[in-house]
């Protein structure tokens, strides 16, 4: 992910993700069909970012995966930063060890400086403040862990589903 402002430019490689696949997905904010003003941007394009507030305290960043009424998304759970330390730290505190800098979605849209005014953004978009970039890196399947998503328990079955993708160094 990459976050150009005035003040910088901050990159985090992403290294947890966790899935969400609609309108059959218990865990998903559009489960049985579920269209508020708050989810619109799910079932719209794909390559946007779907940014909401969690327990009124932390912005979470998704981003919608299939396209127009196909309201699917994946969250941004954390990241390495990559480049633009400083302004990560300043976001987040300056006694934050480096390991927990962004290691939550809250803390990741913290350290992006990412909130409700980017609900819609196009991720993809080169010019974007917000985007998502390949840098090449590849990360081998052995070293990939499907976990059961967190904080989903009140979904039932779903709750168990192995949507959480982690990188071993991660785990």
């Amino acid at each position: 992910m990459i976050r150009a402002h005035a003040g910088g430019v901050t990159v985090l490689r992403l290294n947890e993700v966790e899935a969400y696949l609609g309108v059959d997905d218990a865990a998903c904010h559009t489960y049985g069909g579920r269209r508020t003003r708050r989810t619109e941007t799910m079932w719209g394009e794909a390559g946007h970012a779907y940014v909401y507030l969690v327990y009124g305290l932390h912005h979470c960043l998704n981003v919608v995966t299939v396209g127009p009424d196909r309201p699917e998304a994946v969250l941004l759970r954390a990241g390495e930063v990559v480049e633009g330390l400083d302004l990560v730290r300043a976001r987040r505190g300056p006694s934050v060890p480096d390991g927990s800098l962004t290691d939550g979605p809250g803390k990741l849209c913290q350290a992006l400086a990412v909130d409700r005014g980017y609900d819609g953004a196009d991720l993809c978009a080169p010019d974007s403040a917000l985007r998502i970039h390949d840098d090449g890196t590849r990360v081998e399947e052995h070293l990939v862990r499907r976990l059961p998503r967190v904080g989903v328990d009140y979904a039932g079955e779903a709750s168990s589903w192995p949507l959480r993708l982690v990188t071993v160094s991660s785990v």
